[in-house]
Parts: structure tokens; C-alpha cells; sequence
């Protein structure tokens, strides 16, 4: 379900999803199709690790990442889940086609 909230959504983001929502800044990016394919990838993910250790797990790999590269930003892009998100949004079908747990493939990649 999507929803639209400026308040939720944080400052230098456009979507934010925690299952089974998918918060918008603004109601013009419900026809951004990469943005809302985006975030369906994110709701896949959260899904096949239950929700819960989805957060758990994205928090360490976020604060992982950053004490790793020290920049907010290079940390949260470098994380397994946004790397997938962002390396497959441009390909609407990738849902279609993606493996259980296909972000784990994003663990140990080159960086972003």
C-alpha cells in the first residue's frame, strides 16, 4: 500500500518502506515506476527475512558500512539491501525473475 507523508519519509529521500507500506515524499512519485519498483524490492526482502530481522539486520550492515567508510550516505548506498534495490530497479521484471534471499549476492561486491 502506498501512502504519501512528507514527515515520514526523512530529508534527502524520496520513499521509505516498512512493511507493508511504502511512504512517498510526494503524491507525483506514485508514476515513478523505478522509484516504486524500488521499494518493492525492499518489500520483498523484508518479507522473506520475516520484518523483523530485516531492521535488525539492515542497522548492522548499516553501522558496519559506516564505521567502514566513515560518510552517512556511502555507507547507506553500500548496504546489501540498497544495493540490490538500486542495482535492479531500472528492470521492472526483477521480481519476476529474483532468487530468495538475491541480495545476499550484494554482501561482498564491489563497492557503489
Amino acid at each position: 500500500m502506498i501512502l504519501i507523508s512528507k514527515y515520514l519519509v526523512p530529508k534527502g529521500y524520496t520513499g521509505l518502506t516498512v512493511f507493508p507500506f511504502v511512504f512517498l515524499k510526494n503524491k507525483c512519485f506514485k508514476t515513478d515506476y523505478v522509484l516504486i519498483n524500488h521499494e518493492k524490492i525492499h518489500l520483498r526482502q523484508q518479507l522473506e527475512m520475516l520484518i523483523i530481522p530485516f531492521y535488525i539486520f539492515y542497522i548492522f550492515e548499516f553501522l558496519f558500512r559506516l564505521f567502514q567508510y566513515k560518510r552517512w550516505h556511502l555507507a547507506y548506498k553500500n548496504i546489501s539491501f540498497e544495493r540490490e534495490a538500486y542495482s535492479n530497479e531500472l528492470n521492472l521484471d526483477y521480481l519476476k525473475q529474483r532468487s530468495f534471499w538475491g541480495f545476499l549476492k550484494y554482501l561482498r561486491s564491489n563497492d557503489f
